[in-house]
């Protein structure tokens, strides 16, 4: 919602549509989630933008990055909007505005060219880093690469264009074990302290441990067991330093080498929460994939799991995926508008997030899944099967860790002497706590929180926009009703756009419609 500029006087406003007029921008990371939801709304909303470069790497069935881009992006079902609207020839459009380089993130100079690298360099004007490995269990050395070491080329780009500003998107978690109230500031860690340089901490050294550890690993074990070593590495080192999980490890430490490599160019981090799916653009509900609240939602709704780990009282930071997008094309185009007014260059930090400003409990999302599932079920034909027969429960994480223990033990002796006689009475039930301890394993630190993510200046980034843009651009939260984000949104958006269709109901439904041509000829 814009104000007047009566009562703001004081600040300038932003004109996104204004800032990226001419811009020619870099995104990598499209293939993801994210990065579709970005591409699109620049598509769709700045046709005056001066072009976008697609960094793509290739694969074994599309080689290069425009062949990609034509097969696993373009198809996606979140340009149907731009599809159908009469004004816009949608590939006319990509035509115009995108450019495609084939490169991965993780090689120096993208896997280009000394000389092609550099050339890639006079051509921009501004970079958004998408890319990540958002497996929260990845090997160490793989996530490694992507969430931190690539971003010394990234750097090297940006400072190669002449210092153009950088918009990395992280993730809230960056803050670990941090508890209370998490702000939009540089995290200190919560385990084992690491040194400080100016305003990032140095991980040049913890990194050449790390890869020693990895170096080690790789000589003693390979295949399967040394992806597993590599997993535990991982963990146990995030932990060991004050994070749940590899990825929020490694995410932090990007963030540390762009302050560093950055010192004297625009650098705008922006920290996402819980991504799930659009609250309202390009179309309601839309995902792609099963994100992290959804595989408790859909467990629970193919009843594999009916209880699970969390504090119902703790807030769960959710955050819709335009809101994300909103943020990171805004915090881009604070920077341009900044070059503009010859400001100096600066480092900001925006969080992404609703649970300081319109709170949702986990205990009440469990309660709005439980109520879709029970009185609309059939409507969400591809996630509830059939109707549940008992509401989604969470309990404290001790009391769940005592129930599972005991529960194992008993199940695996009744499924070893079952398998003995010849029975499989348990299997279905012993199937069922594993899927739950699993999901647990994963996900229970975010379902349990000690924290609150905070977002004011990221709201008053959103204030400073202009009138004629405000309503693109909404970055404050409190407009949401969870439980009409849930049951009427979320719910539909992932049954249509993130399941596939059962097998056997399409089975049925081609048997129906073979009956009723036999019926009228």
């Amino acid at each position: 919602m814009a104000i007047s500029k009566q009562s703001a006087k004081n600040n300038h406003f932003i004109s996104p549509s204004q800032c990226f007029k001419g811009k020619r921008i870099l995104i990598t990371g499209t293939t993801g989630f994210v990065g579709k939801v970005v591409l699109e709304k620049l598509l769709r909303e700045h046709p005056d933008i001066g072009g976008i470069t697609l960094l793509i790497r290739g694969n074994s069935a599309h080689p290069d990055a425009r062949s990609r881009f034509e097969a696993e992006i373009l198809t996606s079902s979140i340009f149907d909007t731009l599809r159908m609207d009469d004004e816009a020839d949608l590939p006319s459009l990509c035509a115009q505005k995108l450019h495609f380089v084939s490169g991965e993130v993780t090689q120096p100079c993208f896997g280009l060219g000394q000389d092609e690298f550099d050339s890639l360099a006079l051509t921009l004007d501004g970079i958004i880093n998408c890319a990540a490995s958002v497996n929260f269990r990845e090997e160490l050395d793989v996530a490694l690469e992507i969430n931190a070491l690539c971003l010394h080329t990234l750097a090297s780009l940006a400072r190669q264009a002449g210092n153009i500003p950088v918009l990395q998107v992280s993730t809230c978690y960056v803050g670990g074990f941090n508890h209370g109230d998490l702000y939009e500031q540089n995290v200190t860690p919560a385990g084992k302290p690491l040194p400080t340089t100016g305003e990032f901490f140095e991980v040049a050294g913890l990194i050449t441990q790390l890869q020693g550890k990895i170096q080690r690993l790789k000589k003693r074990y390979q295949g399967e067991t040394l992806k597993r070593k590599l997993i535990d590495l991982g963990i146990a080192e995030a932990n060991r330093y004050g994070w749940n999980d590899t990825y929020t490890f490694t995410k932090w430490m990007g963030e540390q080498i762009l302050r560093d490599e950055l010192a004297q160019s625009a650098l705008t981090i922006l920290r996402p929460s819980i991504i799930e799916s659009t609250l309202s653009g390009p179309v309601p509900g839309w995902i792609e994939g099963v994100k992290v609240a959804d595989a408790i939602i859909l467990a629970y709704a193919r009843e594999k799991v009916r209880f699970f780990p969390g504090n119902p009282n703790a807030v769960i930071d959710i955050i819709p995926a335009d809101i994300v997008a909103n943020s990171i094309i805004l915090g881009l185009a604070e920077q341009f508008d900044d070059a503009v007014r010859h400001m100096a260059a600066s480092h900001r930090v925006y969080q992404c997030c609703s649970g300081s400003s319109n709170p949702v409990k986990l205990g009440e999302v469990a309660a709005f899944v439980a109520h879709a599932g029970a009185e609309n079920y059939a409507r969400f034909d591809r996630l509830f099967y059939r109707k549940p027969r008992r509401a989604f429960v969470t309990v404290p994480k001790a009391i769940f860790d005592g129930v599972m223990k005991g529960a194992s033990i008993p199940l695996g002796v009744i499924s070893r002497l079952q398998t003995w006689a010849g029975l499989k009475m348990a299997a279905k039930t012993i199937e069922n706590i594993e899927t739950t301890l699993n999901l647990a394993t994963i996900f229970s630190f975010y379902t349990s929180p000690n924290y609150i993510f905070h977002n004011k200046q990221l709201v008053d980034l959103g204030r400073r926009v202009c009138d004629d843009d405000a309503a693109k651009y909404p970055v404050d939260v409190k407009m949401i009703d969870w439980k009409a984000y849930f049951e009427e949104i979320h719910l539909n958006g992932l049954n249509r756009y993130a399941l596939k269709e059962r097998r056997l109901y399409r089975l049925k439904v081609n048997e129906d419609i073979s009956a009723k041509k036999r019926k009228v000829a």
